[in-house]
């Protein structure tokens, strides 16, 4: 049995945090390893973000690192891309996006926030790591090439800039286990923003629906991402507020025809404020070394989903799936990118 590590951290003045933990395991028979794993290391640098435009939307769009991998038909792999922005002018959004693409097929994922300007009265919300993770399967015999894009954007109307501290894009795993069916364990949300607020109170997405595993696993590890936005479009707000949330990632363990819940773990919460100003910041949940029940009763049947309870503040939402990017900034080419998402990782 192999097991895999990456644990980010930040160090300030105040506090030394941790902010992602991420933990694999796959078959000691199962090759290439991840330790071989193509890597790439982003170089320091600063990008400027251009001011909103009157209509539709205008990023600068940076490459960071690519790295590339061979795969079957059959293969998995795991990637995550880390990087740490901070020094920002005035408030800036900057999104870590992750594209990948093979012979006749692609998969996307952005996470992000908006950083305040670096000035050192509010240093959780102007230094930040933002990761973006996930289960790539292209199901096919191909070479993916996956590449990091900064997505950057002032929040004002003069041009901004954000100093780009580092990070790095790599295949944290080359072999992680799929379902029964032969695809990832994984589920994005699709396109659309879904609100909580004191009215509507608790979402149970994004939700991997029941899906038949391996047999014989001993235990997996289960991930939700969710990219929660303080007031969803068109929603009155208070520009001086915040949005309170509490995000519990929950596993299942089903009887083999899915019908009775016969092992649960929903223990792994995280409660969060959001200023109005940091507008979408991203939530990781992590729940290691979840225990595969072999009584009676129990098959190798799973799902996992976050639930979001609305606590106080402005209206809140999980990002579904962004439309429209453009490929390059000024690029007539565009493109979708899944935001809120969960997957497991067997072992």
């Amino acid at each position: 049995m192999k097991r895999i590590a990456i644990v980010v951290a930040i160090c300030g003045a105040l506090a030394c945090l941790v902010t992602l933990a991420v933990s694999t395991a796959t078959s000691s028979n199962v090759s290439p390893s991840a330790a071989s794993a193509p890597s790439a290391t982003f170089k320091a640098q600063r990008i400027t973000g251009p001011p909103p435009p009157k209509s539709g939307i205008d990023h600068n769009v940076v490459a960071l690192g690519t790295v590339r991998l061979a795969m079957t038909a059959k293969q998995t792999a795991y990637v995550v891309s880390a990087l740490r922005a901070n020094a920002a002018t005035v408030r800036t959004m900057v999104d870590n996006e992750v594209r990948c693409s093979w012979p006749g097929g692609s998969k996307n994922l952005v996470m992000g926030q908006n950083l305040y300007a670096g000035t050192g009265k509010a240093p959780q919300w102007e230094d930040a790591w933002i990761v973006t993770k996930f289960l790539l399967h292209p199901g096919v015999a191909a070479t993916a090439q996956c590449t990091t894009y900064a997505r950057v954007a002032s929040l004002y109307k003069q041009r901004s800039s954000v100093k780009i501290v580092g990070g790095s894009l790599r295949f944290a795993d080359t072999s992680v286990a799929n379902a029964a069916n032969g695809k990832a364990l994984e589920y994005d949300i699709p396109y659309g923003d879904l609100p909580v607020n004191r009215t509507h109170r608790t979402i149970w997405q994004p939700a991997m629906p029941k899906t038949v595993a391996p047999a014989g696993l001993r235990e997996l590890s289960a991930f939700g991402d969710v990219d929660y936005q303080v007031c969803q479009r068109g929603a009155k707000c208070d520009k001086n507020g915040s949005s309170t949330a509490r995000f519990t990632l929950i596993v299942n363990q089903w009887n083999a025809k899915g019908t009775k819940i016969c092992h649960t773990d929903a223990t792994k919460s995280v409660t969060r404020t959001i200023p109005y100003w940091v507008h979408h910041a991203v939530v990781p949940l992590y729940t290691p070394h979840f225990k595969v029940s072999k009584a009676a009763g129990c098959g190798p049947v799973f799902n996992a989903y976050v639930r979001v309870d609305w606590l106080r503040g402005q209206t809140g939402a999980v990002q579904g799936t962004a439309v429209g990017l453009p490929d390059r900034r000024g690029s007539a080419s565009k493109h979708r990118s899944a935001m809120s998402h969960v997957y497991i990782v067997p072992a």
